[in-house]
């Protein structure tokens, strides 16, 4: 089951990298909700999060909470945060999303259009 995101993780397709250990990788997300809008991966391919084993799960939300914190120390907002879909890519991810409000992280909504440039200005923030 290769997705985009398992390319990305391959290194054959590029992303604005927040975080990363040997297991797990957080980049911005390329259609944000908001500017800051992280995706937290697991570099195994799993489609379904709750496919994923409990000890590895364990150890990916608790990577989530330090990119989160990590976000939430650069972009102004109120919290981060944080949903698991699963539907938009066939491998588990969770969204980190900074909010003002509520409908900050309403998926039906009209997602940013950022450049290249601007999602690597937020990423350079973030990693400062």
């Amino acid at each position: 089951m290769s997705s985009i995101f398992s390319k990305i993780i391959a290194g054959d397709i590029p992303c604005h990298k927040i975080d990363e250990n040997e297991e797990f990788l957080a980049f911005l997300d390329i259609m944000p909700l908001a500017k800051g809008h992280v995706l937290v991966i697991p570099k195994i391919e799993v489609d379904y999060i709750f496919d994923i084993e409990d000890d590895v799960l364990s150890r990916m939300m608790v990577f989530a909470k330090s990119v989160a914190k990590k976000v939430g120390s650069k972009i102004e907002c109120k919290r981060i945060g944080v949903a698991i879909i699963g539907l938009e890519v066939p491998h588990a991810h969770i969204h980190l999303v900074p909010l003002q409000s509520v409908s900050d992280i309403n998926f039906e909504k009209a997602k940013l259009s950022l450049s290249s440039e601007e999602l690597e200005s937020i990423a350079k923030k973030i990693n400062s």
